[in-house]
């Protein structure tokens, strides 16, 4: 089996945050399993290049990556190279693998893999809802969508990570299957035994990109109403204007001496999850949300809006707490944890051997095989 993934960003372009590290994982677990995958990308690192040799492919931890030159600097990615290079190649594959939309990379792949006569799977890793036809730049999308996006989608195949997800797609095309496979996680092979000592000091981080549609901005209000002690942690980066508004909101509350900006983490985020009690993501939207499987291996309880794709995960299995995108929710939902110090000792306990029994890779990399031959065999 022959596979071509496809994505406009690819590490170390880790500013992207989770969709990047997942085509990676995926990339990488598809080579362990004995298949053949190379992967087109583009030298994005947000508004600069990635330092590699553009056109000349790379080994990449095992996989084969080929870095190509954009000429827009925006979420548009344009690489013609890449583009000629798809047209040539993508016959020799036997199926295309292209992640997230709303890019001139993903769109134009599909296009001509479909021209050529190769099946395509769509990963929309967030891309594909209802909130992002209004989040940014729903003009474009809307054009985009009549003049070409809507008679690709439903000629595609569709691998979404969580039912939300599933749910989102289905309301806006109608392609030719949808299949639900969670993500890869890369996880810490052992939990260390630096768990926070015993406190009446709620210790709660977010860790994610710091952009509107996580939700931050409802987080930090509904802090001024918390009546419990606590201190919250923000791990990430984004625009600085946008993080200056939200400082902004964080003293209008007067809650800024119990928050720390420690700006973007990497090689050390499971320790730093691992050190608080309660991990929080209020997302307005959410297809799968990584850093909630990330928290609860280390044993960290998780608070996560209804919006975010693994929120039934999280319910369904006692691992945290659900709660609607509302202030006075979250606000009420901190000051209960807070209290309920046996439900966060026993996911302290529990936690991080069920996830890495429900995330297992192996068993995860069989359904990805599956769900690649059956495209491919159009069963």
């Amino acid at each position: 089996m022959k596979i071509l993934q496809v994505n406009a960003s690819y590490k170390p372009a880790y500013v992207y945050g989770g969709p990047t590290m997942s085509v990676s994982k995926l990339s990488e677990q598809m080579v362990k399993a004995g298949c053949i995958v190379e992967v087109f990308t583009t030298t994005a690192n947000g508004p600069v290049e990635l330092p590699v040799v553009p056109d000349k492919q790379t080994n990449i931890d095992g996989v084969p990556v080929t870095y190509f030159k954009r000429l827009t600097k925006d979420h548009s990615h344009f690489s013609p190279a890449l583009v000629r290079r798809i047209w040539k190649d993508v016959p020799g594959f036997d199926v295309v693998h292209v992640h997230a939309w709303w890019n001139l990379v993903s769109v134009f792949s599909c296009w001509i893999a479909l021209i050529r006569g190769v099946p395509v799977v769509i990963s929309p890793r967030g891309t594909l809802s209802p909130y992002s036809f209004i989040n940014k730049n729903n003009l474009p999308k809307k054009l985009i969508h009549h003049l070409l996006g809507k008679h690709l989608l439903k000629r595609c195949s569709f691998h979404v990570t969580s039912e939300r997800e599933k749910a989102a797609i289905e309301s806006i095309t109608h392609p030719k299957r949808i299949v639900t496979i969670p993500n890869f996680i890369e996880l810490p092979e052992k939990v260390s035994n630096s768990a926070p000592k015993p406190s009446r000091l709620l210790k709660l981080i977010f860790f994610s990109r710091i952009e509107e549609k996580k939700g931050l901005d409802i987080l930090l209000n509904a802090l001024a109403t918390v009546t419990a002690p606590y201190h919250l942690t923000i791990a990430g980066d984004g625009k600085p204007e946008y993080i200056d508004e939200l400082k902004s909101i964080a003293e209008q509350n007067g809650i800024s001496p119990s928050l720390s900006w420690i700006g973007f983490q990497g090689a050390n985020k499971f320790d730093l999850l691992q050190q608080h009690d309660l991990m929080i993501l209020p997302s307005y939207d959410e297809n799968f949300g990584n850093v909630v499987i990330e928290s609860l291996s280390m044993g960290t309880a998780v608070l996560v809006s209804k919006n975010v794709g693994l929120a039934d995960y999280v319910a369904e299995n006692d691992l945290g707490w659900v709660c609607e995108l509302d202030k006075g929710d979250i606000s009420r939902a901190i000051d209960a944890i807070y209290n309920d110090t046996e439900k966060l000792t026993a996911i302290r306990q529990q936690a991080p051997a069920k996830i890495r029994n429900d995330f297992n890779e192996k068993a995860l990399a069989k359904k990805y095989i599956t769900m690649y031959n059956q495209i491919i065999n159009n069963d």
